[in-house]
């Protein structure tokens, strides 16, 4: 199974949720390589802590590097993040760290940070990761995407420029984390209309669905 990885059109949306709920039921590694906005008191709450859960790990803050290797205190783009702590992410190493995952593990899920074109060091961004991983893998994008007033355009601009970059994703989900102003089977139908041959699937909130078979 090629290595699987979620991206979206933005955070907070949904993608540690799906991520965690593809490697129960895969039974696969799950690695989120950066994370912002964790410390040791914060870490029982993280999506790191969820994804561990999520694998059958302990939940320990000592656990951690198991999933996310570059790990920053503020919540922030991961570069703006590492410049306070005086860090740079180095971006071929963070190419270098999922290819190896994925020729050890499978299958393997990536889970991305933020939406696709948050900045990771000073020229890279997760639209880069992304296209440097899939010229060394045969990488299967996941788009995961909200049910939030807005959602509409963001998801069919995102949708837009993955398909440009030939990374077209395997389906696009819609999670409802909160409810929005429609139901979220009404937003679902209308992101299809505009997808072309993209399947869109529904999670509903604290719901779950089969996406295997799209792999």
């Amino acid at each position: 199974m090629p290595p699987i990885f979620v991206t979206s059109s933005g955070t907070e949306i949904g993608k540690t949720y799906v991520s965690a709920m593809l490697t129960r039921e895969l039974k696969a590694r799950v690695i989120k390589p950066l994370v912002s906005g964790i410390d040791e008191e914060t870490f029982p709450e993280s999506d790191p802590a969820e994804l561990l859960a999520a694998m059958g790990e302990p939940v320990t803050y000592e656990n951690a590097g198991l999933v996310s290797r570059w790990r920053f205190h503020a919540a922030l783009s991961p570069d703006m993040a590492a410049k306070r702590e005086n860090r740079v992410i180095d971006f071929d190493e963070l190419v270098a760290e999922c290819v190896s995952a994925a020729r050890t593990h499978d299958p393997l899920v990536i889970e991305g940070v933020g939406g696709l074109m948050v900045p990771l060091d000073g020229t890279h961004t997760v639209l880069d990761w992304m296209k440097a991983l899939k010229a060394k893998t045969d990488l299967a994008p996941l788009l995961v995407v909200g049910a939030y007033l807005g959602t509409i355009s963001h998801t069919l601009t995102t949708l837009a420029v993955m398909e440009k970059e030939g990374l077209a994703p395997r389906a696009i989900v819609v999670s409802e984390k909160e409810p929005g102003p429609v139901p979220v089977e009404e937003t679902a139908e209308t992101i299809a209309r505009f997808a072309g041959a993209t399947p869109v699937r529904v999670v509903p909130r604290g719901g779950a669905v089969s996406l295997a078979g799209l792999f």
